[in-house]
């Protein structure tokens, strides 16, 4: 019988943060997966986790706590995938470390991840932008702070974790405008910053703590806000923006559209797939693809391109409500 603590405390302290110094947005993902899996054992194999076996989290179990996230916490395929990914991961150290339990490790690391469907990319508007960025109150300190965040955001693309990272000192203002951070995979990179950019964020600067080690975006008590801080704030301005641009009420707006935003305006102004995944520090340049996928207009313009000479170019229209209506289905 081989315990499960001392394992999971290695594979943790001596496997992603020792050996492979994996960033903390690994670490904390792996460990709420892991704690979540936990959870689940201890309800329904009736032992605490500290006296858990590593025989007790067989394949069965971790199939049914995967069946149990999509069924009862609602997780997307896609957080459901990124949950074995981290058992996976685990499993992967064990075989190495416990031989004796290949079969049932072999098992575990041959469950395949969900299949899913995948959606055209969200994006705002010109018209949205202008009226998310109008939203927040500039008269007040919190204001004048989300004001800057969601224009950085739109304008950088940053990850929300690469925003609330930022430092004052990870912002250059002088000659050739940039900001630094450090995104994933630990690849440090710098975004161009245009003007308006540039006057936003001095005007912010000369505001609260002067340290070049503080937050760009503190929070109220003066640390570095949250990632759901993030997105609660982003949230909220696109319910308020909502009132003045009504095609805001049907999109569910995150950080993440705000970073999708950033690379259709910037594929729509006709910068390379290259530039961009550069620009977003993407992996692969293939992961740009997607971006190619959600933009209507440029389809559209490459549809006019094809068209017969002498021909007006224009989308079909059924004559009738009753054709539109099945023309819809």
């Amino acid at each position: 019988m081989t315990r499960l603590a001392p394992l999971l405390e290695a594979f943790f302290t001596e496997r992603l943060i020792r050996q492979r110094r994996a960033s903390p947005h690994t670490i904390s993902a792996y460990r709420d997966a892991f704690r979540l899996l936990l959870r689940f054992a201890q309800a329904n194999i009736g032992k605490s986790p500290e006296n858990l076996l590593l025989e007790d989290i067989d394949a069965t179990v971790i199939g049914t706590f995967l069946d149990y996230l999509e069924a009862e916490r609602h997780n997307s395929v896609r957080a459901r995938n990124a949950r074995l990914a981290a058992i996976r991961s685990f499993f992967h150290y064990v075989s190495i470390q416990e031989p004796a339990h290949a079969g049932m490790i072999q098992r575990v690391l041959a469950m395949p991840q969900k299949r899913f469907e995948r959606h055209l990319v969200r994006f705002l508007t010109r018209p949205e932008i202008k009226a998310l960025l109008a939203a927040p109150d500039t008269r007040t300190w919190l204001g004048r702070r989300d004001h800057a965040l969601l224009q950085l955001a739109i304008q950088t693309g940053l990850r929300v974790s690469e925003l609330t990272a930022l430092r004052r000192d990870s912002i250059e203002l002088g000659h050739g405008a940039h900001v630094r951070c450090l995104g994933k995979g630990r690849k440090e990179r710098c975004t161009p910053l245009n003007r308006q950019m540039v006057r936003v964020l001095r005007a912010w600067l000369r505001e609260g703590d002067s340290a070049p080690s503080s937050a760009l975006f503190p929070s109220l008590r003066g640390g570095s806000l949250s990632r759901d801080a993030v997105e609660r704030l982003v949230t909220k301005h696109a319910a308020i923006a909502g009132r003045e641009c009504p095609s805001l009420k049907s999109k569910r707006v995150s950080p993440h559209v705000l970073r999708h935003t950033t690379a259709i305006q910037l594929l729509q102004a006709g910068v390379d797939r290259t530039v961009i995944a550069l620009w977003l520090g993407h992996e692969q340049i293939a992961t740009t693809q997607m971006y190619l996928d959600a933009d209507l207009e440029m389809k559209e313009k490459a549809l006019a391109r094809t068209a017969p000479p002498n021909v007006k170019v224009s989308r079909y229209r059924p004559p009738d409500e009753l054709l539109a209506f099945l023309e819809s289905l």
